[in-house]
Formats: C-alpha cells, structure tokens, sequence
C-alpha cells in the first residue's frame, strides 16, 4: 500500500518546514530531513506507518541548505539499510560538511547554530548515489525522475512522483505557508543567497509546472494550483529582476523594496498583520539579501 505523510519539522514556526515520508509496499522513503532534532519526529511518523528504521530505503535531499538537509547524518544514522540520493553538487557537503558548517556558523555563530542545527556529521561515501538531470529510480509502483532545478541554488533537485503526479520541489517553486493562504492563494519565490538567478529560476518554475498536477513544496506542504503557483512566482521573479538590475545600476539597498511589495500582497489578501509580518521576516530579508548579492556579483539574469 501507498501513503505520504507531510511531517511538520517544528522549524522556527509552525507549518514552516515539512519533511514528505512516502511508504511503498513496506518500505520507506523520506524527502526533506530538517534538522537534527526533527529526527525522532520523522521515526514516530515512520512507526505510526508500521514501519522500521530498516524498512528505509532512500533518504533524499533536494539541496543542501541546512533546513532541508542538516538532519540527514543523524537520519543515515539511525536508517541502516538507507541510501541518500543527492544532486551531483551536493553529494560532496553530505560526505564532508565540514565547509558548510563553518560558513553556517559565521552566519548565526555558535551558539545560534548550535540551537537551531545540533550537530552535523559525514556521510560515508558509499551511502550517497548522485542523481543526474532527468535520471530516473524505479521504486514499487512508482517512478522517481530528477529535474536539475537551478535559480535558487546551483546544487539543487527536484523530484517528480509518476504515482502521484506530482514534484517534490524543495525551494525552486516558491515558498507556500498555509497560514498565508486565507485570502486566496499566496506563493513567493526564495531568491535567499548566494545563488539567486532570475533566467535559471523562470526556467526552474516552467519546467516544473509543465509536468506537475499538484506541487509539495519543503515551505509548506500539498498545492494543487500549479499554473496559478507559476504565473504568481513568474511575476516575483519579474519584480526581482527588475529591482536586481536597479541596485547593480545604483547600489541601493534592496530591503525596503522588497518589504513593500510583501507589504502590498499581504494587505491586498486582507492578511496583513503582525503575526504574518513576523512570519514572511525571514524571507523578507534572506530574499532582499540574495538580490542585493546577485546585483553585487554581476550575475546574468538571463
């Protein structure tokens, strides 16, 4: 029998960050690992299924950002029989993360890094197969294929479920918080740093949509409204280019622009409040910062 279960990791808040656990005729695959400290969630979960930590086959991360994939060691660890599928970029930062953790900890030093990631190990080697650009894992009834998906980090994948119709799309099709979605649908892309690319991201969103009935982005959970999910992403990454090439042009800082036109979106939704301003204050600013760094850098748009 076949089942998905959208684990919420309890990751800064509520609906925020979810692990997928897909259970396929009495084995286990999990997509998405958080952190460290989400570990026990995602067994319970995979208990509550009938299942083992043995019964895991496949523990697969679409990039390696530390909300995403900094409790995969922990979860290797505890899944003996698993095998972590990793874009070929990534591989390397899940075998020796010794290079991410220290540049991790200068963003939110120690003792930060310590209460939101615990500690982050290797991988062995022979544990971690690299998926390519299409490549396609055959498991039960389904088939994995996996889309190379650049915009939001060069080291990033996609996974598109035949059984499901549908793409584990990690970051590369917009964060959705079902909290925001009162007032009718409300999705952003996350143009973080340091490796927003306005061209590769429009690439990314059409290539998903054009074969996905429903989306499972990693922030947060199932979407069924994949074309209006695109043409709402396509026109942020619009407003991201255009403002890129402004501050490339001029210098200026990104962060008020990017504040008033999620100030605008909320307030259009009727949802503008304290509690979702608090809510988008991440995004808000990782996503001012990946712009300014690209109109830094000099990275082509297109």
């Amino acid at each position: 029998m076949a089942a998905l279960y959208t684990i919420d990791c309890d990751y800064l808040f509520k609906e925020y960050a979810a692990s997928y656990l897909l259970v396929e005729g009495g084995k286990a695959a999990f997509i998405e690992n958080n952190t460290a400290f989400c570990v026990p969630k995602l067994l319970a979960t995979l208990q509550q299924a009938g299942l083992r930590a043995s019964d895991v086959e496949y523990v697969i991360v679409t990039h390696v950002h530390l909300d995403h994939a900094g409790g995969t060691s922990a979860l290797m660890e505890r899944c003996p029989n698993a095998v972590c599928l990793a874009h070929p970029r990534a591989a390397k930062h899940l075998i020796d993360p010794s290079r991410l953790v220290t540049g991790a900890r200068k963003v939110y030093g120690e003792k930060r890094f310590s209460e939101l990631y615990g500690e982050i190990g290797g991988i062995a080697a022979a544990r971690v197969r690299v998926m390519h650009d299409e490549e396609t894992l055959v498991w039960g009834q389904r088939q994995f294929t996996f889309l190379h998906t650049r915009g939001h980090a060069n080291h990033h994948f996609c996974i598109h479920d035949s059984l499901l119709e549908g793409t584990f799309t990690g970051d590369a099709f917009g964060i959705h918080y079902p909290s925001l979605q009162s007032g009718g649908l409300f999705v952003f892309p996350s143009t973080s740093p340091t490796e927003f690319h306005a061209g590769e991201a429009r690439e990314s969103i059409h290539r998903i949509a054009s074969r996905s009935k429903r989306v499972f982005p990693t922030h947060f959970g199932q979407c069924n409204e994949v074309l209006t999910m695109k043409e709402q992403l396509l026109d942020w990454i619009d407003f991201s280019e255009k403002l890129q090439l402004r501050a490339a042009e001029s210098g200026l800082s990104c962060q008020q622009e990017v504040d008033e036109r999620f100030r605008q979106a909320l307030s259009q939704r009727g949802i503008l409040s304290e509690s979702t301003w608090e809510l988008t204050k991440l995004d808000r600013e990782l996503n001012a910062a990946g712009i300014q760094h690209a109109a830094a850098s000099s990275i082509p748009t297109a």
